[in-house]
């Protein structure tokens, strides 16, 4: 399926209407995509890259949004007859298959919550995910087949194939509920970790993924976007919320391509980028740092790319790199839970500060104490936010499957307590400092250290655990485990450690996705404790330390990419 670039005349005012619309008022994403297809036909809107040697699509792809609504049609008549709708989840594992979007709003016309599955889990996390959301389906690519078949054999769930998906489907083991999908309905459900170690997922309803789509498309200034015309470039994965719910909503909003590769590719990026028409691209700090670093070639100055928005970009980098590759990089931030963002992207920007901009129409925000009390500029703080003081949850995550006791905590006070530290300066605007949350962002996954604490701590030859963050030239964070041995022979010289440290390793990659395994294993004889027991990791090295570079320090990361080039 090739788009033409050519059909729906582009209005101004229109979409300047349309984004001046309450987030409830459009309904459904499937309601979403209807208007859009009869708006904007015959243009693209989704792409891939040409990638040779790729599973799928190898010489690059593009559909249309009236195909993709041809497409949706299809698998919605076939998921209808079966009997799925209001109250079911279908859990998706597609490895960043485009046509993942044909099922997505398939269900969603359905009123069925899609819940998506990183492809890089292993066989207990996916068991998870399948249990804690109570799918009805599970969806899989066929080279994941067998490890998916096998995380829903004990739940009993029944599994198809994403590459050759059937025309009859198993029926639901329970009925749909009654009514039609609007938009406070499920759209989807998205897992992000959290201090506690097991992944908590966001209940995400239409209004949500609306609000963010069109907070994004509302910002402006640098960020001002053509309907119908822009093609959004994004390495991230869908399962993850950069990608799912503010470049795909933004897109299926105005009429433009959202477009994305299978993962993110340093030595092929500007190539997709001239290659895909791209004229605005989307990702995370990291991949500024990696694409500095690259010889110069034709393509980084032979773009179409008017901006990029990033969240975590370096501030030694921000101004080399727009004068380098010819655009302006916009930081800005957002969690999975909040539904909106908050960018730096009026001029004059501050670029060599880590500034994420000021509060917009969509959000309030303040910087708080430990009391919830607000500090004045300069101070830091968390960062709280809410939509208003009528209304503070609008447009907001739904809160935590199975878990109130997490959203409340989350909203304590009325505002939404992000756990990220940032300061407030004397004109309004706000600079991150860090995030408060036991969270370790390794190439833009978040990894919570408790999750990896637990499968170490399982191993019969660890007695103790501490994992933290340790700083990583490339990938932002690594992972680094401080291992008390049951016993001193198991660390007593370097072979031995050396070994232990990889059988750990092993250990941790058999049980979770290939980012989670330590990068770094230190043995040490014991671990600071407080008077309640646990673990204190700010005592275990003194401050300014680099953890790495500390006597005995064994550094896995060779076969940490090793393993996982293998796995693939």
């Amino acid at each position: 399926m090739r788009a033409a670039v050519t059909g729906a005349a582009h209005d101004e005012n229109d979409g300047r209407e349309r984004r001046n619309m309450d987030a409830t008022s459009f309904g459904t994403l499937y309601q979403t995509l209807t208007r859009t297809a009869a708006r904007y036909a015959d243009r693209a809107a989704y792409a891939v890259p040409p990638r040779a040697g790729r599973a799928y699509h190898p010489d690059g792809w593009e559909v249309t949004w009236a195909q993709t609504l041809a497409a949706v049609e299809q698998k919605r008549r076939i998921y209808a007859h079966a009997g799925y709708g209001l109250g079911h989840r279908v859990a998706m594992l597609f490895d960043q298959r485009p046509e993942f979007f044909f099922h997505y709003y398939a269900l969603n016309a359905l009123g069925v919550s899609v819940v998506p599955i990183n492809p890089d889990y292993r066989r207990d996390e996916i068991r998870y995910l399948i249990e804690h959301s109570e799918a009805s389906l599970c969806v899989t690519v066929d080279g994941r087949a067998d490890d998916v078949r096998a995380a829903c054999a004990g739940p009993g769930v029944p599994d198809v194939s994403f590459d050759h998906f059937p025309d009859g489907l198993p029926v639901p083991e329970k009925a749909a509920l009654a009514g039609s999908a609007d938009a406070t309905t499920e759209a989807a459900l998205l897992y992000t970790s959290g201090t506690t170690g097991r992944p908590k997922g966001c209940i995400l309803t239409n209004e949500y993924f609306h609000t963010f789509g069109v907070c994004y498309l509302s910002l402006g200034g640098r960020l001002a976007m053509r309907d119908g015309e822009e093609r959004l470039y994004n390495p991230l994965p869908l399962h993850h919320a950069n990608c799912l719910s503010v470049s795909t909503p933004a897109m299926l909003i105005n009429g433009g391509c959202l477009i994305f590769p299978d993962r993110f590719h340093a030595g092929t990026w500007w190539q997709d980028l001239v290659a895909t028409r791209a004229t605005a691209a989307q990702f995370q700090g990291v991949i500024p740092n990696i694409l500095l670093k690259l010889p110069a070639c034709p393509e980084e100055r032979a773009h179409g790319v008017r901006f990029a928005l990033c969240a975590g970009i370096e501030p030694s980098q921000h101004e080399t790199f727009e004068k380098r590759f010819g655009f302006p990089v916009v930081e800005m931030w957002a969690m999975s839970e909040t539904g909106r963002l908050i960018s730096d992207c009026v001029e004059p920007r501050s670029i060599h500060t880590r500034a994420f901009g000021r509060p917009n129409a969509w959000v309030e925000a303040r910087a708080v104490d430990e009391q919830g009390v607000e500090v004045p500029p300069g101070v830091p703080g968390e960062l709280v936010i809410r939509h208003d003081a009528t209304t503070p949850r609008k447009g907001f995550f739904s809160g935590y499957l199975k878990n109130p006791e997490a959203t409340e905590e989350a909203w304590r006070g009325g505002w939404f307590h992000t756990g990220d530290a940032v300061m407030r300066d004397a004109d309004g605007v706000f600079h991150f400092l860090d995030r408060k949350k036991n969270i370790i962002r390794r190439s833009g996954e978040n990894i919570a250290a408790a999750e990896v604490e637990a499968c170490l701590t399982a191993h019969e030859r660890v007695k103790q655990v501490a994992v933290l963050a340790v700083p990583d030239e490339l990938r932002e964070e690594e992972v680094m485990a401080c291992v008390v041995p049951n016993t001193a022979a198991h660390a007593s010289d370097p072979a031995t450690r050396e070994a232990l440290a990889r059988e750990l390793f092993a250990w941790c990659f058999e049980r979770l996705a290939y980012f989670k395994a330590p990068g770094w294993v230190l043995f040490v004889d014991a671990l600071p404790t407080g008077t309640s027991a646990k673990v204190q990791k700010i005592h275990i090295f003194p401050s300014g330390m680099d953890p790495r570079q500390q006597p005995g320090a064994i550094d896995l990361r060779p076969l940490k990419k090793h393993t996982k080039a293998a796995s693939h």
